[in-house]
């Protein structure tokens, strides 16, 4: 079996070599477009066995002993370690999915030494993908042509995602082609969600090692990339992160090659970035397990002049709905805590829509880096100043929608920056009177370990009025009854009464 495994890869590679002489490897495949990176012409030979398995145990040419029953003193053999990452193969054969046959392999050799982790891989094609994630936890695609899921595959694939489940999507040496065919992809799996660049903040290039900043071989900067940022890009759902691209290669970090010719990260940086991909992923299938995901709420019977209260949340070119269902449990809870009838179903308005006008609240949030076109900014500030208030938050904490933020307020009204709103504020009394609020455990360990802080809101007055209130800490989770383990906010009773609050505030001034 082994030496016809290698006559056929042999022949593919025989057969991909010629093709490629005439500017074409597979039709369609995008082998003749700009950034094309083949992959490698000479065979590496299959993956390398399991950790625990020797290699000589790969191929028994023979028959072996007769099996002898072993005594307690006799060593067993371990039990093998759990499956970690599943590698999708391609129609196009093993030149493409296994150019790099030992990447995974060597990974997780790396990661039993950086965290003493021992996990193992194995290979399916995406018709042998299971929906539970328990299956296969991390799926990981990489290879260096165009490619396409059927519409059946693209159902499965976002189920799997939906259910807890996490795919890493590796542009071989850099490239281009399956570069794009990944964010198309995405984009089709997810139409809702925005594919987009993940900010140095994100919890995924903090959840192990620090890596704002990585190194790139050579290649990367002639090919005219001069950031030191990862260029990770990916899809996040309910704050959670599910899908994963990576621009410039890591399998060639993960299986060490020392070239600097090739579009990838250094052997040290794509390692690291590696344990911090399976840390995060470990960490969130854990979480999505309790998360509630299907909450769902319909309009109570609001009919004439009971409805008082219903909230416009802003459309924006990003990531503007990170929680599904947050909003409306908040609704819900006011309800019940004021008895002030609401509509339980938000709006959900671009700024460039004259409906903004028609109601008192705004809301905003995010997770990543935005910015507003000049109709969206003006219709913002015109907003503001006719007595309307935008009730903004960042997501998780998230640093990048705050500095972004920020930012929006100056050029809306230059001069003018967010004021901390005192706790002797009348927002802080009613319906709930609040002088401190539980934190979730990643703000607490930033507090110097405290588990409760005192509330901390910004407000900016427009017109004699309390126009902006925004919360830098998130707030969307703990309406959910599920704050993501990697977010700075407040836990949930505290997001809940906060929410109360400003939305008292809002509807009564």
């Amino acid at each position: 079996m082994r030496k016809s495994w290698i006559i056929l890869l042999w022949s593919l590679t025989a057969l991909a070599a010629t093709s490629a002489m005439a500017g074409i490897i597979f039709n369609g495949d995008g082998s003749e477009e700009p950034g094309f990176v083949p992959p490698p012409m000479k065979p590496k030979g299959p993956p390398a066995p399991p950790a625990n398995m020797a290699g000589g145990e790969t191929f028994i040419p023979y028959p072996g002993p007769p099996a002898v029953p072993q005594t307690r003193s006799e060593k067993k053999n371990p039990p093998s370690p759990p499956v970690m990452f599943t590698k999708i193969t391609s129609s196009y054969g093993e030149i493409d999915w296994a150019a790099r046959p030992n990447d995974l392999n060597n990974l997780l050799k790396s990661l039993k030494k950086m965290a003493d982790v021992n996990f193992t891989c194995e290979a399916r094609s995406f018709g042998q993908v299971d929906t539970d994630p328990e299956r296969n936890p991390i799926l990981y695609r990489t290879g260096h042509f165009h490619f396409t899921l059927s519409p059946d595959e693209r159902a499965k694939m976002r189920q799997y995602l939906l259910n807890g489940g996490m795919i890493i999507l590796n542009a071989g040496m850099g490239s281009k082609p399956f570069y794009d065919s990944a964010r198309a992809e995405l984009t089709a799996i997810f139409p809702e969600a925005k594919v987009q660049r993940l900010s140095p903040d994100h919890p995924i290039l903090h959840s192990y090692y620090d890596l704002d900043r990585v190194g790139y071989r050579k290649a990367v900067r002639d090919f005219g990339y001069k950031s030191e940022e990862p260029w990770l890009e990916g899809v996040t759902i309910d704050c959670r992160t599910v899908a994963v691209i990576s621009r410039w290669g890591m399998e060639v970090g993960w299986d060490p090659i020392v070239n600097e010719s090739i579009l990838g990260y250094s052997v040290e940086s794509a390692q690291k970035l590696g344990m911090n991909l399976v840390a995060y992923a470990t960490a969130q299938r854990a979480w999505s397990k309790q998360a509630a995901h299907a909450m769902q709420f319909t309009d109570a019977d609001l009919s004439g002049s009971q409805s008082r209260l219903s909230i416009g949340q802003i459309i924006y070119n990003g990531e503007w709905k990170t929680r599904h269902a947050g909003l409306s449990v908040l609704l819900q809870q006011f309800n019940q805590k004021t008895e002030i009838p609401v509509k339980f179903k938000r709006q959900e308005l671009k700024l460039s829509d004259p409906k903004i006008f028609d109601g008192p609240l705004l809301y905003l949030t995010g997770h990543e880096d935005f910015t507003l076109d000049a109709t969206e900014l003006n219709n913002l500030r015109e907003y503001l100043k006719k007595g309307g208030m935008l009730f903004a938050e960042a997501c998780c904490g998230r640093r990048a929608f705050d500095l972004a933020f920020r930012q929006i307020l100056m050029k809306a009204f230059p001069g003018q920056s967010l004021q901390t709103i005192p706790l002797s504020h009348s927002l802080f009394a009613l319906p709930n009177r609040i002088t401190k609020l539980g934190v979730t455990q990643a703000m607490a360990a930033q507090s110097g370990n405290r588990s409760t802080i005192e509330p901390m809101l910004l407000g900016l007055e427009v017109e004699g009025h309390l126009a902006v209130i925004y919360s830098p800490y998130g707030m969307a989770g703990g309406w959910e009854l599920a704050q993501n383990p990697y977010a700075l906010g407040y836990e949930d009773a505290g997001a809940i009464q906060l929410g109360e609050n400003i939305l008292m505030y809002g509807i009564t001034q």
